[in-house]
């Protein structure tokens, strides 16, 4: 049988000193990451928008189960999508705690609404609150985490953004656009020991609980993946521009495969197209440089180029 997270990540895992931003925060997975690295021992700055101010914030409900609990954090109610959020978030971070070693971008909503009925304003506004949210704070927490020992970087993806599905084409998008960006900075990050990953989560949340079969919901509590996140953010983590598929207490690699080349032959291009997706062996590669050379150099890793007969 697979190893539970728990058992893999290790319960005992010391965040002791860590200081990490978590976005969407006040609530479902958000807010299990957060309670699960304070119980570590992490700084945690809990960010959830206070969108409606008669009733009381989320985000400051969390940092008093956490203080509650004997943890250290603060609350931040700012949205997430404002661009100006980012760099408040880690000047909040390094003011409170004299630091920054990680941030969760977990903050991002839900859509469903085929093209035809989808407009241009809306398909925008749900790239800015999931992709340029995360974008706004991965890049203000850029300098910052490159100094850290140790720096690290979630961000929330979905399994939309890896398989798409019926009208999800602005979340699925979006959640793509944020697998391509955490590929592209692992690249950029590595050099400087700063790891980033991606994380596609299935859990019960105001989000997905109405879609779920019943009896589902039980086995997908959102504290069975936070210990992922909070391995992923801690200085044991040696990983890097990964997409990981992880619910009910277990964990799966999502990759990116290219299988070998096929030769187009004049009238036969759709022939050539079926058999490339049928073609074995898969490879997967480092990025996007390694991609190029190996389709263009026929490097012997690759089988031999299929010609059709």
């Amino acid at each position: 049988m697979p190893e539970t997270i728990q058992e893999s990540a290790g319960l005992a895992q010391d965040m002791r000193d860590r200081v990490v931003i978590v976005t969407g925060a006040g609530k479902g997975l958000g807010r299990a990451y957060a309670l699960d690295l304070a119980a570590r021992g992490a700084l945690v700055v809990v960010n959830n928008r206070w969108a409606d101010r008669s009733l009381p914030s989320s985000a400051e409900a969390v940092v008093a189960e956490i203080r509650q609990a004997g943890g250290q954090a603060v609350a931040n109610t700012d949205p997430a999508e404002d661009p100006e959020t980012g760099e408040v978030l880690v000047a909040q971070a390094q003011a409170e705690f004299g630091g920054l070693d990680a941030v969760v971008s977990n903050a991002g909503v839900p859509e469903t609404l085929r093209l035809h009925r989808q407009t241009r304003e809306g398909f925008k506004r749900i790239f800015d609150i999931n992709f340029f949210g995360a974008f706004h704070l991965v890049q203000a927490a850029w300098p910052a985490l490159s100094a850290a020992k140790a720096g690290r970087i979630v961000v929330s993806a979905s399994s939309a953004g890896l398989h798409g599905g019926d009208g999800m084409a602005a979340y699925a998008s979006s959640k793509a656009a944020l697998i391509g960006l955490v590929k592209g900075l692992a690249v950029e990050g590595r050099p400087r020991g700063l790891l980033i990953n991606a994380i596609a989560p299935y859990a019960v949340t105001a989000m997905t609980e109405g879609h779920l079969a019943p009896g589902l919901a039980e086995r997908m509590d959102p504290a069975a993946v936070a210990p992922l996140v909070s391995w992923l953010v801690s200085a044991a983590c040696d990983v890097t521009g990964q997409t990981l598929v992880s619910g009910g207490g277990r964990v799966r690699a999502a990759v990116s495969v290219e299988g070998p080349p096929v030769t187009l032959e004049p009238g036969r291009i759709g022939e050539a197209v079926r058999a490339a997706m049928a073609a074995e062996p898969r490879e997967t590669y480092g990025d996007a440089h390694q991609a190029f050379a190996a389709f263009m150099d026929g490097r012997t890793a690759l089988a031999p180029t299929v010609s059709l007969v």
